[in-house]
């Protein structure tokens, strides 16, 4: 599968990533069908098969679970064949969300998913928004202390996944990269993705599946076509599926 750089940040990625959300999370979801959690066993097989598709992208979260100690368990062995996104900001126990954004608690984050993730650096450490973009910017400690981790070498690049254009924007000046929601039905950041490209930052698209609602080979292509866009994420325990995800992104080239 084809790689691109993500923007500036010197991050080859895959034009296809693999969220990683379904290996370790079943609750509070908002997929139109419930599933099973896989098991330990299986989680390891279909990482390593999501590998040998030449998908080079694993997004991750403290919030999903246990997945980032699944991942560390399944394929820290072959680290050097991928790239780690995961993030910081929301924690998620006892069937429940919360968000913290202060300095102790990013990087404890950090901290601890190094050791879930079987890692001495993350490629990609994203604020987890809670929807309050701007807010978590401007009137909190997460950007600087990631910016310290990155300096300290703990982590290669920093960014957003967020919710709102307001809030992409706000990023651009200190952001590697962004996660944004982009699809047929929701081009709502599509003048600041443009900008992105512009400034060097890197694009990752979350959601452009828009939970499974679309034509997947209709939906990889359009997101892929747009030029701003490094890598879209999907996440899927059907390696079938996947297959094809990698088959429309080769198509769209």
């Amino acid at each position: 599968m084809e790689r691109v750089m993500l923007g500036h940040s010197g991050i080859a990625v895959s034009r296809i990533g693999f969220g990683a959300f379904k290996i370790g999370r079943n609750q509070k979801v908002k997929y139109a069908k419930g599933y099973d959690l896989p098991s330990d066993e299986e989680s390891a097989a279909l990482l390593n098969a999501v590998l040998d598709l030449g998908i080079s992208l694993i997004d991750t979260a403290p919030a999903y679970g246990v997945s980032e100690e699944r991942i560390g368990a399944g394929i820290s062995h072959r680290r050097d064949e991928f790239a780690l996104c995961t993030k910081v900001g929301e924690r998620f126990e006892a069937g429940e969300s919360s968000y913290h954004y202060d300095a102790a608690f990013v990087r404890e984050s950090v901290e601890s998913s190094l050791k879930r993730l079987r890692t001495d650096v993350l490629d990609i450490v994203l604020i987890h928004s809670n929807g309050d973009d701007l807010e978590i910017i401007n009137n909190t400690d997460c950007v600087e202390t990631l910016q310290a981790l990155k300096h300290e070498g703990k982590v290669r690049a920093i960014g957003l996944s967020g919710k709102t254009p307001a809030g992409a924007r706000a990023a651009l000046n200190w952001a590697d990269a962004l996660m944004i929601e982009y699809h047929i039905d929701d081009t709502s950041h599509e003048a600041v993705m443009m900008d992105a490209q512009n400034a060097g930052v890197g694009v990752i698209v979350k959601k452009g599946l828009a939970a499974g609602a679309l034509d997947a080979d209709q939906a990889v292509r359009f997101v892929l076509d747009n030029h701003a866009v490094s890598s879209m994420v999907v996440g899927s325990l059907n390696l079938e599926h996947l297959k094809q995800n990698v088959a429309a992104a080769s198509s769209s080239l």
